[in-house]
């Protein structure tokens, strides 16, 4: 039988969430001796050579200047909160728990697309944000069970997931690719470093090659990503984030000896059903016309590795 490229597509993009799931795995394990700060100063350190080769690529006639400062510097604080909160809430709380609130990132990606992208959310798209939400507080049981700084952070880390995305959305025809993936880049190196001084453990070689997984799969899973999108429809490849869920729970099994109760089961249902439901609203052409969700394919709390997206599509436009 005969590969169809949407087979492909979905193939390609199952194996890099799977990394991304592997990713998130070892920053876990990180997470118990050094902090979020450490480890994301140290991704960034180690991902500057790939990222440095790939950006030679970048064939666009420009300066380094950005067209959008505001954005640009509203993009780099997103994209730090999203990292930052992400990494932490890894840390300290299942895997399982922290994807569910990773996942209603679409959600809030649909609700800003009002504002930043002047997008129409009407009824049944609307009730689907509502529903995703109502999936969220079944997760968290406010009230029932002590809100932690890890459920904060992972809360956090999807807004500002969803904050980065939609601003890449809105200024990406505008903007060098360079100028997207290198500030949001050099503010992690900055600021992180500017910690280094208060919250650095030294490392043993062992957690150093650790880190330099972290960098590597968050790249290639990244690659991966933006193969599957040129392979197959966006309808097809962006629900396959969701296989992250099932590597969750095996990893939080094998290695943290984490379970998964009911809620957090039910809630991670309703919240992947709203998210698929409002991407499949939005590849019919008749119902949105910006399609934020749908054409959204970074994972900013991931690192670099998946903001290549706007790079390796412009210069393949330009081939």
């Amino acid at each position: 039988m005969r590969m169809t490229s949407n087979m492909r597509g979905a193939l390609i993009a199952l194996l890099g969430f799977g990394l991304f799931s592997t990713h998130d795995a070892i920053i876990k394990h990180l997470g118990s001796e050094y902090t979020a700060f450490q480890i994301i100063f140290f991704r960034t350190v180690m991902s500057f050579p790939l990222i440095t080769v790939m950006l030679m690529q970048d064939k666009s006639a420009g300066h380094l200047r950005p067209n959008h400062p505001w954005w640009i510097s509203l993009r780099m604080a997103s994209d730090m909160l999203a990292g930052a909160g992400a990494f932490y809430a890894f840390s300290v709380l299942p895997l399982a728990q922290v994807y569910a609130m990773l996942f209603a990132s679409p959600l809030l990606i649909t609700l800003l697309a009002i504002p930043i992208l002047g997008e129409k959310v009407r009824l049944r798209r609307g009730l689907a944000v509502l529903a995703g939400l109502v999936g969220v507080l079944i997760v968290l049981r406010p009230g029932a069970v002590p809100i932690s700084l890890g459920h904060l952070a992972a809360m956090a880390s999807a807004v500002g997931g969803a904050t980065s995305s939609i601003i890449a959305r809105k200024i990406g025809q505008d903007e060098r690719s360079a100028v997207i993936l290198l500030y949001p880049m050099m503010a992690n190196f900055l600021v992180m470093g500017a910690l280094m001084p208060f919250v650095y453990v030294p490392m043993p070689v062992a957690d150093l090659g650790g880190m330099t997984l972290v960098a590597a799969f968050a790249i290639v899973a990244g690659l991966c990503t933006i193969t599957a999108y040129r392979n197959a429809e966006a309808v097809i490849v962006a629900p396959m984030q969701y296989s992250q869920i099932l590597w969750a729970i095996l990893y939080g099994w094998l290695f943290f000896h984490e379970g998964i109760d009911g809620y957090t089961a039910l809630g991670i249902a309703v919240i992947i059903g709203s998210g698929l439901y409002i991407l499949f609203r939005e590849s019919r052409a008749s119902v949105s016309g910006n399609r934020p969700v749908s054409n959204t394919r970074s994972r900013p709390d991931a690192g670099p590795g998946s903001r290549l997206g706007a790079l390796l599509n412009r210069n393949r436009v330009q081939e």
